[in-house]
């Protein structure tokens, strides 16, 4: 398709007298990973639901594929990862799948989905039996067993280890590859900084921000330069272009800046001894923490 494979416009929410969307204008791109982020009530959840078709706008319009998505063959093309899945428990992980592959019109073949998801060994296996990383792996598979053009992913890594994190995001850039258009939740940052083509930033039902992970970085130009030595706060503090600093007990410094090469040079010309140093650019997490003076995505 040429348009947005996700258009809300001019999208307003209300639940009662809570305004939880206002006036939300958002395009997502085929083909594109899409990281929505911002802390806890920012919206978020309720724009989802609209995208899913799960809620009813108070104002605007929701178009997914083109189309209405509350339609069935607007449905039937898309996939949904939620949170929190209730998975058959008295099924097997291969007999879950299948029961899903036969609600949907072209769907992927099982073996396909298991593999994809990493769960071929597991296919004997209840799903109530299931631990909590592999639980997330079968809603996964489920989630793409309907061969969906959109794929919704909402703390999808909640649970797995190290190495299914790994194994699950290989997954998902092979999606991606193939034209999927994936709209991501998550708490962890660094994996949307990572993996995200681009990030939407959402405070109070509004969207603050909306570019690249390094567009996003750029804009608060920040870096923090990290070393041991004995100077004391007040020292660092006047050094140039500190814009904050702080001391741990060991007299590791930590300083914030946007001219990293000006402080270094000033440090050296003082003829201070330090060690460990390290320069660091502002990472995505910064940058959503500048925008909405939050700790939490």
């Amino acid at each position: 398709m040429t348009g947005a494979a996700i258009e809300l416009s001019g999208v307003g929410k209300t639940f009662g007298r809570v305004q939880a969307l206002q006036g939300l204008d958002l395009e997502v791109r085929p083909g594109e990973l899409t990281a929505l982020l911002g802390p806890n009530g920012a919206g978020k959840t309720t724009a989802i639901g609209l995208m899913l078709g799960l809620l009813r706008p108070t104002a605007g319009a929701v178009r997914v594929l083109g189309g209405d998505p509350r339609d069935a063959t607007t449905r039937a093309q898309v996939g949904s990862m939620p949170q929190e899945s209730a998975l058959p428990a008295a099924l097997t992980v291969r007999e879950a799948v299948t029961l899903f592959a036969r609600m949907y019109p072209s769907p992927l073949p099982v073996d396909e989905t298991l593999a994809l998801a990493d769960l071929l060994p597991l296919g004997g296996r209840r799903a109530g039996a299931l631990s909590g990383g592999q639980a997330r792996r079968l809603a996964f598979a489920l989630a793409m067993v309907g061969n969906p053009a959109v794929l919704y992913l909402d703390e999808p890594t909640t649970g797995m280890d190290a190495g299914s994190r790994q194994g699950f995001w290989a997954a998902v850039e092979r999606l991606k590859r193939g034209g999927r258009t994936i709209l991501l939740t998550t708490h962890y940052l660094e994996e949307a900084e990572r993996t995200a083509d681009r990030v939407v930033v959402m405070n109070a039902g509004r969207i603050l921000a909306d570019g690249t992970p390094g567009a996003l970085r750029s804009s608060i130009a920040t870096s923090h330069v990290r070393f041991q030595s004995d100077l004391v706060l007040t020292e660092l503090q006047h050094l140039p272009g500190v814009e904050g600093a702080e001391v741990d007990e060991r007299g590791h410094a930590t300083l914030t800046t946007r001219t990293p090469e000006a402080l270094l040079t000033a440090l050296v010309q003082s003829g201070t001894p330090f060690s460990q140093l390290e320069v660091t650019r502002a990472s995505l997490e910064d940058a959503f923490m500048s925008l909405t003076g939050s700790v939490k995505a």
